[in-house]
């Protein structure tokens, strides 16, 4: 989106040799910090624009390229395995045609709701790094959001196959599909933390665990997920990716706005 074009640009302005001492560089830092502000009090993290935006692609997509609402049984992405029983997870196929589905759409609308009664308290900023591609680049792939009382682990883990697949498939494939997918690693930080983490205020946290370790009595919805979708030159490009250590740690010191330029 926008918001995360803009602070892609600060992560790599950032991550040049001696910007300190470029007074354009440090008016331009300013400037980017002053819009990001400005957009995150006023919600542009996440706005009824913005999550129609998806809610249309995710639509559009899942026309185009599944039959899942005709009542086939294909392997698209997002089609389920019979488990009544299983209500923890959100359990989708890896033979999928499209980045379209009902299980998606379902964690999206989901999100949408628990988001705007429970704010941003109750959502997590989510990140997949591949260590066969990149030690040190983790790629940021949307949102989790959890009722209140759920764990953030909680709420990865009962999506963490859906983000997987998604992310892999159809967000950035050229960095976390084919053989860089056999090594993926879901992480996570605050909600609408983009920027703090940009500017290495923030660190991540890795999600570990598996399906099992969730709550015997937990359900999946009670959780949401707002996937990334990239736009114009984002999808050649790639979207908002920081630079940590394996850790998920901050490897530079703080990116400090000068408040006098």
């Amino acid at each position: 989106m926008q918001s995360h074009s803009i602070i892609q640009n600060v992560a790599n302005i950032v991550s040049k040799e001696n910007k300190e001492k470029d007074p354009l560089i440090m008016k331009y830092h300013h400037i980017l910090y002053v819009t990001l502000l400005f957009r995150k009090f006023c919600g542009a993290f996440i706005t009824p624009a913005e999550s129609r935006l998806r809610t249309c692609i995710i639509s559009a997509v899942k026309k185009s390229t599944t039959t899942a609402d005709s009542g086939k049984s294909g392997g698209g992405f997002g089609s389920t395995k019979a488990s009544p029983n299983n209500k923890k997870l959100r359990s989708i196929s890896s033979k999928h045609t499209g980045s379209g589905s009902k299980v998606l759409r379902k964690a999206a609308n989901t999100f949408d709701v628990i988001r705007k009664e429970h704010g941003k308290d109750a959502c997590n900023d989510v990140y997949i790094r591949s260590p066969l591609n990149s030690p040190t680049t983790f790629w940021f792939v949307g949102k989790v959001a959890a009722k209140p009382g759920i764990l953030p682990t909680h709420a990865c883990l009962a999506q963490k196959r859906v983000i997987f697949e998604y992310s892999q498939r159809e967000l950035r494939p050229q960095n976390l599909g084919g053989s860089y997918a056999s090594a993926l690693e879901l992480w996570y930080a605050p909600g609408d933390s983009e920027m703090d983490v940009v500017r290495n205020q923030v660190n991540l946290t890795k999600v570990e665990g598996s399906a099992a370790d969730l709550p015997d009595d937990f359900d999946a919805n009670l959780v949401g997920y707002n996937p990334e979708i990239y736009v114009g030159e984002e999808r050649t490009e790639g979207g908002l990716r920081v630079e940590k250590s394996e850790e998920g740690k901050s490897i530079k010191p703080v990116f400090e706005v000068n408040e006098a330029v």
